[in-house]
């Protein structure tokens, strides 16, 4: 497998301070305004309940507990209703951050869900080009952690912030106006605090930005190693595939303990400033409260307020790693979704009514890479009705015509037509209806046979086994366990290869497309399947268009005229048997495949 290198992920880009960014997230919210801004007006709310906490104990201390001046009963009816206003407050604390809560989630998850949508959506629609530039592991990691840590952000943070900062300015106004002269202590220590803060939320950040790196590369290597389990087992990469996945896991385990060393130093120390704070305002207030300058009660809710005061600053520097960490996630997200094609849209489309199917290649040059051809000039016509075998040695370009032709990729020179109108003046989805296509793999859907064939044409179930009549693919259906409600895929009904290129014929039936591609549809089916498909292809390209791509001597001589392809160029063409007499590159390639066949038919009769 490719080495370590290969899997990492890009550098951090997203900053907190990036205003562009924070117009875009902003604008995400707007559809949610009303519940933002009532999410706003609890904490508000929420301030005031946590705020009134401190004062409650300071009344009931001076007022009910260090008298001597008011009746005992009277004492003890003020220290009752006090707690109960206590009581009341911290049920109001618990209520009104219940449903601050439940707005944010919502929020959060219908903006998770709306981008999530709108970033799959985006991903769907891209050329061919862009997923051969974008690994699969990389795009789900956009897909999943990304989404996630905005959706962290818009329930955890955005509000929270407001909470924190709101709180903490709300504290210092009620020390100075309790006590100028302890406010001012206070407000002394607070830039030590920030500073403190403003370190380990660095610390922290960078920490952040390397496991979630390191995630994107298991991300990335698990989506490619899952994918290719077959082959890792065949050629005995498991314990090598292993080894390297346990290196990615090491390399995750070490960066989440150096997060866990910067939480572990910075939690300790934010307390041991509170004490120190704390200590601080007992050893000066106590003296005040000795020469009667502050009362007991002024010292408690001081202490009780300093308590408060720290929590949201602990809050405020995770708070950041989180935003820093979501604006990075944001900044690559807004990326993928500006990304355009390539190959722009035809505007307006051309329309094809009723194609004849006339498909011509016009003097094509067409490579993957700049300035590497793997199509040098070529010119080739197909007439309507015509059925066309395509052959060639792997590498010359024959799958590369029919990206062309499907419009994945546009030739750097030349055009492709059918009946005479460019492709790139035709809807895409419009020429996909035009041009069906056979792939060697069959994809399969986690549904019944009959919605794996019909999938999006709308065809029903009548017109699906008049199909399957016609083509004589009937008798594969009546072999099925329950016919067309059969389930197939994960958990369901296994098929051969045969049994899935007779699905993707019918597949394609359905959709009834006027020009026909197939590419090896039939180079790995076994003889049972291919006497079937004998007489399901007889209906197939009757009347149609079709380019067959082809190796089997058996698939390329049902061809009316055969092409033949060497390094980007037509090197040959004509009917079989004028080929088969000029002796060139078919008639070698004719001799290799039945010295190939004779070869392997004597294995099979020695086993």
């Amino acid at each position: 497998m490719p080495p370590f290198d290969h899997y990492m992920e890009e550098g951090e880009i997203g900053r907190v301070g990036d205003l562009r960014l924070w117009l875009r997230i902003v604008r995400l919210g707007v559809r949610h305004r009303w519940r933002l801004a009532a999410a706003i007006c609890l904490s508000f709310v929420l301030t005031a309940a946590t705020m009134a906490l401190p004062w409650l104990l300071q009344q009931a201390i001076d007022l009910y507990i260090m008298t001597g001046s008011l009746p005992k009963a009277e004492r003890f009816a003020g220290i009752t209703t006090s707690c109960l206003w206590y009581g009341v407050l911290v049920a109001s604390v618990f209520f009104v951050s219940f449903a601050q809560i439940l707005l944010l989630e919502y929020i959060g998850q219908s903006i998770m869900h709306q981008m999530r949508q709108s970033l799959f959506i985006h991903l769907m629609g891209r050329d061919l080009a862009f997923f051969h530039e974008h690994p699969s592991g990389r795009l789900v990691t956009r897909l999943t952690n990304d989404i996630q840590n905005m959706y962290e952000m818009f329930t955890s943070v955005m509000v929270t912030i407001f909470n924190d900062i709101l709180r903490m300015f709300s504290i210092l106004v009620f020390l100075v106006w309790m006590s100028p002269l302890l406010g001012a202590w206070m407000v002394a220590f607070v830039p030590l605090a920030a500073l403190v803060s403003v370190f380990f939320a660095r610390l922290s950040r960078e920490q952040f930005r390397q496991i979630r790196s390191q995630l994107a590369v298991i991300n990335s290597y698990l989506a490619e190693a899952i994918a290719g389990i077959a082959m890792l087992r065949i050629f005995a990469r498991a314990v090598s595939a292993s080894r390297l996945f346990h290196a990615m896991s090491r390399e995750f385990y070490r960066r989440t303990l150096g997060q866990i060393k910067v939480f572990g130093l910075f939690m300790p120390m934010t307390e041991l400033m509170s004490t120190a704070a704390i200590a601080l305002i007992l050893w000066f207030g106590g003296g005040e409260v000795i020469h009667k300058r502050l009362t007991l009660g002024e010292l408690v809710a001081f202490i009780s307020y300093m308590r408060l005061f720290f929590q949201p600053l602990r809050e405020l520097s995770q708070n950041y790693s989180i935003v820093q960490s979501a604006m990075a996630s944001a900044e690559r997200i807004f990326e993928l979704l500006d990304e355009k094609n390539i190959m722009p849209a035809a505007d307006p489309p051309v329309p094809l009514p009723a194609p004849r199917g006339e498909t011509c290649f016009d003097n094509i040059i067409f490579g993957y890479k700049a300035d590497e051809p793997v199509i040098h000039g070529l010119n080739l016509r197909l007439p309507p009705g015509a059925t066309v075998a395509l052959v060639g040695a792997t590498g010359s370009g024959k799958t590369t015509l029919l990206n062309l032709l499907l419009r994945f990729y546009d030739p750097w020179q030349g055009r492709v037509t059918i009946d005479g109108v460019d492709i790139r003046e035709v809807d895409v989805a419009r020429l996909r209806q035009v041009v069906g296509v056979i792939l060697q793999d069959s994809l399969i859907l986690q549904d019944t046979l009959l919605a794996n064939i019909v999938m999006d044409a709308g065809a029903s179930r009548q017109q699906v086994e008049e199909i399957l009549t016609r083509t004589g693919m009937n008798h594969f259906v009546g072999r099925l366990p329950a016919g067309l409600d059969t389930m197939l895929g994960e958990g369901g009904q296994e098929l051969s290869t045969g049994e899935k290129q007779l699905l993707s014929f019918a597949r394609v039936l359905c959709r009834n497309p006027r020009i026909l591609v197939l590419d090896e549809a039939t180079a790995a089916i076994d003889t049972e399947s291919e006497n079937i498909l004998e007489e399901a292809m007889a209906t197939v390209f009757a009347g149609r268009t079709s380019l067959i791509i082809a190796h089997r001597l058996s698939t390329i001589k049902r061809a009316s005229h055969i092409v033949v392809m060497a390094h980007g160029r037509i090197v040959e063409e004509g009917r079989h048997d004028d080929l088969l007499a000029l002796g060139g590159a078919y008639a070698n390639m004719v001799a290799l495949d039945m010295k190939t066949a004779a070869s392997m038919h004597e294995i099979g009769s020695a086993s």
